[in-house]
């Protein structure tokens, strides 16, 4: 599904208004994604999560002062805490995640893109096991189908917010997360990655952040 999306939002900060820049955003995520400049929303994927294969591209624009804080929630797709989708069919499996996204200033030059520089850390992962997508009846927590999850973390998404302790982001290529479905709709700078948290079947949700100078 191709969605396209527009989304102005002026951000109240404390320099002058002068100052303030428009950006453009493009992001593709598998499933879907949350974007947040100094801990204000100012996009989210326009296709719920609950889609069947919910892949689209989303471009929109926001303003802001430089620096600024990227903070991109991103999930995949799961029925519930084992991890898993398609629970009781003959296509029971771990789903798999990534995102890419790019951002430009008024003069179209590329100000910050998804690479490895970025801190993300991951608040869902599941199965612990990965053999419970093979279980007839799996249960979340039973056996090998454990499972981590952690809350965001208070203010992570602002700038006075220490992340020198997170992982930085795993880099993966279009052949490991296959993206479709909007992905070739933008065309992405060379520098653009696709990113996500260490494993792309087990890592769930991830919180990433980049400081934009």
């Amino acid at each position: 599904m191709k969605h396209t999306i527009t989304t102005l939002a002026l951000l109240c900060l404390a320099s002058p208004a002068l100052s303030a820049e428009t950006f453009s955003a493009d992001v593709w995520a598998d499933n879907w994604f949350e974007m947040r400049i100094n801990g204000t929303k100012v996009a989210e994927d326009s296709v719920p999560i609950t889609t069947e294969r919910s892949f689209n591209a989303e471009s929109f624009e926001f303003v802001a002062d430089r620096p600024f804080v990227i903070g991109l929630v991103a999930k995949d797709f799961k029925e519930n805490d084992t991890g898993l989708e398609y629970i009781g069919t003959p296509r029971q499996q771990m789903g798999d995640g990534g995102v890419i996204l790019q951002i430009k200033d008024g003069s179209g030059e590329p100000v910050a893109v998804s690479n490895a520089e970025w801190r993300c850390l991951v608040v869902h992962s599941a199965p612990l096991d990965k053999s419970c997508e093979r279980e007839p009846n799996p249960v979340a927590g039973q056996g090998a189908c454990a499972f981590q999850v952690r809350n965001e973390p208070a203010g992570w998404d602002q700038a006075d917010f220490d992340a020198s302790d997170w992982p930085k982001a795993s880099v993966y290529t279009e052949r490991e997360v296959s993206p479709k479905d909007g992905y070739d709709r933008i065309n992405w700078v060379d520098e653009a990655k696709l990113i996500w948290g260490p494993n792309l079947e087990q890592s769930n949700t991830v919180l990433c952040r980049l400081v934009v100078e």
